[in-house]
């Protein structure tokens, strides 16, 4: 899954699965709430929240915050907490292995949890007398690497690693709310 897909333009890489698998658990959590407030009213519904906003982030960090995103510049691996960034020209290579892989010019990999990765090859019909089409995630590691190669000059920011401190704000305040539920259930 990629956002807009014109030559200059960043282009956003994730895994399918990512936005589905966030969908489906905010509906189950806001059905769970919902349900909540029906059955024990507002009160219950906020002590037993935290509990069901916990899961949720995790599967927000777990399936869908890993991405790619790259532009003329160079590129962003968000890996769940941890983001790096990096121009194109600390690049001294770029794989698929059952992921995506940087080797940067530090002698370090960033592997890319949200990016694309190997598929297993599609099956055809034997008769079928079409053109054999290359899987998604070869089409996208030949796109990085073009973008890679057509990089100019200025594409030399250096190696930046950092945490991802919105989500971390998020787990903080979600841990507040928990233990304060706790502590008036348990009065």
């Amino acid at each position: 899954m990629s956002a807009d897909s014109r030559p200059g333009a960043a282009r956003t890489f994730r895994a399918v699965s990512g936005p589905v698998s966030l969908v489906l658990c905010s509906l189950l959590a806001l059905f769970l709430l919902g349900d909540a407030v029906l059955r024990a009213g507002w009160g219950q519904m906020l002590l037993l929240a935290p509990w069901v906003l916990l899961g949720l982030w995790v599967v927000y960090e777990i399936a869908f915050v890993s991405t790619v995103r790259i532009d003329d510049d160079g590129a962003v691996v968000q890996n769940m907490l941890r983001r790096t960034s990096f121009g194109w020209n600390r690049v001294r290579d770029i794989d698929l292995r059952w992921q995506l892989v940087f080797s940067l010019d530090d002698g370090s990999d960033v592997t890319c949890y949200g990016g694309p990765a190997k598929a297993r090859p599609v099956r055809r019909p034997t008769g079928d007398d079409a053109e054999a089409k290359a899987p998604s995630g070869l089409r996208e590691l030949s796109e990085i690497r073009d973008r890679w190669q057509a990089a100019s000059g200025k594409a030399d920011a250096p190696v930046r690693r950092d945490w991802d401190s919105r989500a971390l704000i998020a787990l903080a305040a979600i841990v507040v709310w928990a233990v304060a539920a706790v502590l008036i259930a348990g009065g």
